[in-house]
């Protein structure tokens, strides 16, 4: 439920994850340094054969916004259907782990929800 005046509304972000250890840990520490720091991550491992699971596990130990899930390979639409079964955010977005986001963009996003919120 959105709250007008709550500056720290969570944020949940989805990350499907196969086989993406090349490019994970940057993806992660663009989501760690973010400049809105109420966020949860949700890493859900769809099966990985790489390393993705040791730097999820690694991320999930160091910092508690980082929630680690694994289950056995189907597919991206599945791994975020898992995600979205465990978030707890007032807001959901999905990156993939091959992505990176800007340091403000949480904080971009979350300006631009409440501006445009019409309350009646």
């Amino acid at each position: 439920m959105f709250k007008p005046n709550d500056k720290d509304s969570l944020i949940s972000i989805v990350i499907p994850i196969y086989n993406a250890e090349k490019y994970l840990e940057e993806c992660l520490n663009s989501i760690k340094n973010q400049t809105y720091k109420n966020f949860e991550v949700i890493m859900v491992n769809d099966g990985s054969k790489d390393d993705s699971e040791t730097i999820c596990k690694r991320f999930s130990e160091d910092d508690t916004r980082f929630r680690y899930f694994k289950k056995e390979n189907g597919g991206v639409s599945s791994a975020r259907n898992l995600g979205l079964d465990n978030v707890e955010g007032d807001y959901i977005t999905f990156i993939d782990a091959d992505d990176w986001i800007d340091e403000n963009h949480l904080e971009l996003l979350i300006n631009s929800i409440k501006k445009s919120i019409l309350i009646l």
